[in-house]
């Protein structure tokens, strides 16, 4: 189970999801109508050594439980890429990427000349992802800072020490993040990114309304899936189901504008057709939004 403070690295508790996500996007990268391109992705999911995973990529890829993560998570991925690549064709020069995990996006988008990504995420998560991306003479496409750092710690100190400019507009991503934060962290990440952010500066977010059938997709991942990398993730272990303001709710109180969309309308968005999701798996997925609130820049008028 979680506790306060707790850490991990690529193959355990919170890292073993950043490399099933890694897994997904590498699986949607193989499509002939493919959301996203990863060419890093599947490199990383070698490297860890993760048996499951790697069997996940090489012989399980047909498997309908695969279809269902490569869709979902490349519903995902395409949505905060569009987020980064909105914000800078409106002149964004700075991105802070929030539990960066193992995604390339600093290396795999294109980014404008003077633009500026920090990443953060836990030590041995982004030890692990720089040796990989050494070992293929990996080139970042904007200036890339990597900040090692626990979220639930004073990050806004290590993200100010490392160059970033309070004062400019930023786009920042918390991708796949709140769940494994509990209502309080959530609540304090949202202060200080609220804190730091400059008239014009965006944030993009995915949250989950409807936990309530944790206990059902556990039993169901440990039956059905059995042998597969989901059946060796408890989610139940992972997730804070404690109560939480909506992100739009809450930055909507703040005079941010927001945008919230469910599965369906990202599906609609970016014409790929949802795969037949498992009756126990409708709540969590079905019942997710993605949303991009972005902070005037001028303030309403009373």
């Amino acid at each position: 189970m979680r506790t306060e403070g707790d850490t991990w690295d690529i193959v355990s508790s919170v890292g073993a999801t950043a490399l099933g996500v890694a897994a997904a996007r590498a699986l949607e990268s193989e499509q002939p109508d493919a959301l996203i391109r990863d060419d890093f992705a599947a490199r990383f999911v070698t490297a860890s050594g993760h048996e499951g995973m790697t069997r996940w990529l090489h012989e399980d890829s047909d498997r309908v439980e695969s279809k269902l993560a490569s869709t979902m998570i490349g519903l995902r991925s395409r949505f905060f890429d569009e987020h980064f690549r909105a914000a800078a064709a409106d002149g964004v020069r700075q991105a802070v990427i929030l539990a960066a995990g193992l995604d390339a996006r600093a290396y795999r988008l294109d980014w404008p000349a003077g633009t500026t990504v920090f990443e953060l995420d836990q030590p041995k998560v982004l030890e692990f992802k720089a040796r990989v991306l050494d070992e293929h003479d990996a080139v970042p496409a904007a200036r890339r800072h990597a900040i090692a750092i626990d979220l639930r710690e004073d990050w806004p100190a290590a993200l100010l020490d490392s160059g970033f400019d309070p004062g400019a507009p930023t786009a920042w991503t918390a991708e796949g993040l709140l769940p494994y934060l509990p209502g309080a962290a959530q609540e304090a990440l949202f202060e200080r990114v609220e804190r730091l952010s400059a008239p014009g500066s965006r944030l993009a977010l995915d949250s989950m309304s409807d936990l309530r059938d944790l206990d059902r997709m556990a039993e169901f991942q440990a039956e059905q899936l059995r042998g597969t990398p989901m059946a060796e993730i408890d989610l139940r272990e992972l997730f804070y189901t404690d109560d939480r303001s909506a992100p739009e709710t809450w930055f909507g109180a703040r005079g941010w504008t927001a945008e919230s969309l469910t599965v369906r309308e990202l599906s609609a968005r970016y014409g790929r057709a949802l795969p037949e999701i498992p009756e126990v798996y409708e709540t969590m997925f079905l019942g997710a939004r993605f949303v991009a609130v972005a902070k005037p820049v001028t303030a309403p008028s009373a």
